[in-house]
């Protein structure tokens, strides 16, 4: 898994947009099958965003979704757009998360009408509950005019169809209000999302801004008005939540590597379960049947951090040397670097954050180089704890 990467997939350009307009420096990613997404980073963070457009409907989602999470093994899916309001509970330019997916056209046609046979997801617990606290925290709305309403976050089911849903009165949208009453929104894309993420295991959100009723009063002359407003509301709550799953992710991470130190943050000491082999490691020390390895070096203030970045310096100038670096990846790892010494060499509480970012980005472009990886991980926590 990647551990800084979240995918946001969109339906419709004018979504599309409306999450781009929100990351730094995107950059064309092809897909070997020709789908193209664009990955940047949240504006101001450290949080990687693949962005892709599946364009309507439930199939064409579920595909992307899937081809999405295959190629970015991302920390969750998003999807992020604009839906109908089913009952007055959301407004129009609120926000609605849901807290399960109905695929409502499943169902079988009998001689006393048609009967409901929907499928259901839930949402990941852990995104529902971080979007719960975001919602209490509810400080991830854009600046509102002074004549205008602050969108909410809403939480409840949608509902997920093969067509566009505008009337109140028509026999398919009786029979929605009537089995799906809980349904808060609708929409064409949730299930397929939604299926590809259960069946690759991947936590998905579905994130909706509400730019109709979906009861016929539906025009192009209110979607003009409300539709970028929505897709604008559902963008920014959606690279909040991507900003904290990336960052929950990380404190996940230090939190491990604090636990796989001993008292001295230096050394721990493996035992060979290994019976009747041999086992190779590389040992900062044996004694009698023990071996212990050194977890890394000791960084205790900005000087020593910068001494060792420039230490590892060489590292990515060997691998360079020896082919395992391409021209362009060792480049932009040695201009992350070179920011991050120069963030860290600053001594103050915000550059070491910004020294942190570098390492992370780094991290990210070497990934692929497990020694490299290695040798990073302690430098970047050390970052994290001098902010």
């Amino acid at each position: 898994m990647s551990k800084d990467l979240v995918v946001i997939l969109t339906a419709l350009n004018l979504e599309y947009q409306a999450v781009r307009r929100r990351l730094a420096e995107p950059q064309v990613h092809r897909h070997e099958r020709g789908t193209r997404f664009e990955v940047g980073t949240v504006e101001g963070t450290s949080c990687r965003v693949a962005l892709g457009l599946t364009n309507k409907g439930n199939h064409s989602a579920a595909v992307i979704a899937e081809r999405a999470i295959q190629e970015f093994s991302p920390v969750a899916v998003l999807f992020v757009g604009v839906a109908g309001a089913l009952w007055d509970t959301a407004r129009l330019g609120d926000v609605v998360m849901a807290t399960h997916v109905y695929a409502y056209h499943g169902g079988t046609s009998e001689d006393d009408g048609l009967k409901a046979r929907p499928r259901v997801w839930e949402a990941a617990h852990g995104i529902s509950q971080l979007g719960s606290h975001l919602a209490r925290v509810n400080d991830w709305a854009d600046d509102i005019p002074a004549h205008g309403r602050a969108p909410q976050v809403r939480f409840g089911a949608i509902a997920a169809g093969e067509v566009v849903q505008n009337s109140k009165i028509s026999a398919e949208a009786r029979w929605i209000r009537q089995h799906y009453n809980d349904a808060l929104a609708i929409e064409m894309e949730a299930a397929g999302v939604a299926q590809a993420g259960h069946l690759n295991g991947a936590p998905v959100a579905i994130i909706r801004g509400i730019s109709d009723r979906a009861d016929g009063t539906k025009s192009s002359a209110k979607d003009r008005n409300w539709q970028p407003r929505a897709a604008a509301n559902a963008a920014a709550f959606a690279a909040r939540l991507a900003v904290e799953l990336v960052g929950e992710q990380e404190q996940i991470a230090m939190s491990t590597a604090d636990r796989d130190r001993t008292a001295d943050g230096r050394k721990d000491t493996v035992t060979n379960t290994a019976h009747n082999s041999i086992v190779g490691i590389m040992a900062g020390s044996v004694r009698g049947s023990s071996v212990h390895v050194d977890a890394g070096p000791k960084v205790s203030s900005p000087a020593d951090l910068v001494a060792q970045l420039n230490s590892f310096h060489e590292d990515l100038k060997r691998h360079h040397t020896e082919g395992s670096l391409d021209d362009d990846t060792y480049q932009e790892a040695v201009a992350e670097l070179e920011s991050a010494c120069v963030a860290a060499g600053k001594n103050t509480p915000d550059s070491s954050k910004r020294a942190a970012m570098s390492l992370r980005k780094l991290r990210g472009l070497i990934a692929e180089l497990p020694d490299l990886v290695a040798t990073l991980a302690p430098l970047v926590v050390a970052a994290g704890d001098l902010s």
